[in-house]
Parts: structure tokens; sequence; C-alpha cells
């Protein structure tokens, strides 16, 4: 199925999309359309242009590709599936996601990653190909971001401030050369040995499958892995009752 979207009010192209029985739904010409894909699961999706916020919320299974940018708050509170984007994205990637994977070939704006959470067999992923914003994995709670770098060889560090703010779980995995100046003390962050390297090798195999790229290049250089530290947490700051 086949979808112009121009012009079309947002609501329209979504209930077209969840009443086919396609598996294979395509939206041409998107111009900021809302909510492209939320809650759907069993389809592949494909979007090009530029989808407005809110791509693949809920995502429960299946696929999303976009050919083009994306705006805030993609995959927010995925349950499970992929998404891919062969662009940049806005604020609050992979906001509360849960579960499922979520591939940006170029950057990410502030607060990717927030409030991140894994249970049992459920593992998120979220892979930035570039550089992030501020409050990268701000709240996180499981699961794994990875931040290449790619294309922004002339920065010592690939994300702005106040990374890992409030984290308590999960991993984060920064390709540069210097960690950023203002990590919290409740977060622990050593350079990645072999082990570290091969807990995240698939994830960078897939993105290399969908956009490119040379591994031995992006595996030579120095990767920087974070975890909460379990002996130093939150509960310090705030009052007993």
């Amino acid at each position: 199925m086949k979808i112009n979207a121009g012009l079309t009010y947002y609501d329209e192209i979504n209930k077209k999309i969840r009443a086919t029985r396609d598996k294979k739904v395509e939206v041409d010409n998107c111009l900021g359309q809302r909510y492209i894909g939320c809650g759907i699961s069993g389809k592949e999706l494909i979007v090009n242009g530029t989808p407005g916020n809110a791509l693949g919320a809920y995502l429960n299974g299946g696929t999303v590709t976009v050919y083009g940018n994306a705006q805030d708050a993609t995959g927010d509170t995925m349950n499970d599936g992929v998404i891919s984007i062969h662009g940049s994205s806005g604020d609050a990637t992979g906001y509360a996601m849960r579960g499922g994977k979520i591939f940006v070939e170029g950057d990410a704006g502030y607060r990717a990653g927030i409030h991140m959470k894994a249970y049992k067999e459920k593992v998120p992923v979220l892979v930035i190909g570039g550089k992030a914003g501020s409050f990268l994995g701000e709240y996180q709670a499981g699961g794994y971001i990875i931040v290449l770098g790619l294309g922004h060889d002339d920065r010592k560090t690939v994300v702005e401030r106040f990374c890992a703010t409030g984290m308590h779980g999960g991993k984060i995995y920064l390709r540069c050369e210097e960690l950023p100046f203002d990590l919290p003390p409740q977060v622990n962050a050593r350079k990645a040995d072999r082990d570290d390297l091969a807990e995240i090798e698939e994830y960078i195999d897939e993105y290399i499958e969908m956009f490119g790229g040379d591994k031995t290049i992006i595996m030579k250089k120095n990767f920087f892995v974070l975890t909460p530290d379990s002996k130093n947490q939150y509960k310090q700051i705030y009052t007993a009752c």
C-alpha cells in the first residue's frame, strides 16, 4: 500500500496505516505529520520525507524506516520492533523505550534515551551514528545507548552537557577521545575493553548493514563505557520520610 501524505492531516494517514491488511506500507511526501506508525505491530513501514513528533510511539513490533530526518520523541515508549532513520533525529529520541531498537544514521538532539528501561528479555537499544545533545541517557534505567561520533572526528567528545544525569541502570557507550567533563559522581566511566565491545558488536554490525561504514575504522577508535555506581546512588539527595 502507498500513501501520498502531502498536506493530508496526520490522523487520516494513521487510520489508513492501521486499517490496511497490507504488511508493507509506504508513505511518500511526508511533511511533518505526527504519530506515524504509532502502536503498530507486524508491518513494514517506509516513510519518505520528514515525519513529525512521536514517530513509532508505542511501536509493538515490525519495522519503521525513514528516508529523511525525524523530529522529536521518535520511538516514545516503544515496546518492540526496529526504527531506522536515514538522517538525524530531534530531541527525546527513544524516550522511555522499553524494548526494540532505534538506529539513527546522523545526530540526535537533547535527551536521547531519557528514561530507557529494561525488563527480563526486553532490552532496548539506541544507536546514534553521529553526536548527541545534552542530557543523553538522563534517568536511564536499562538498555544500551551507543554514540559513534561518525563525521565528528574533530570533536574530542560526542555528547554535550549533563550526560547520564540520574542514570541508575543500563550502559552508555561513547566512541570518542575524551569523556564529558561534567559526568555526575553517581556514574562510573572507563575505557571499554574487549568484553565490553563484544557486548555491542552486533548492534554496530546492524548499523553498518543499514547505513554503510567500515567496521575496522569504527572499532579501532577508543570507546568509553558508562555505568551507574551502585555504591553511590541517588538516595542521598532525597529526604527520608
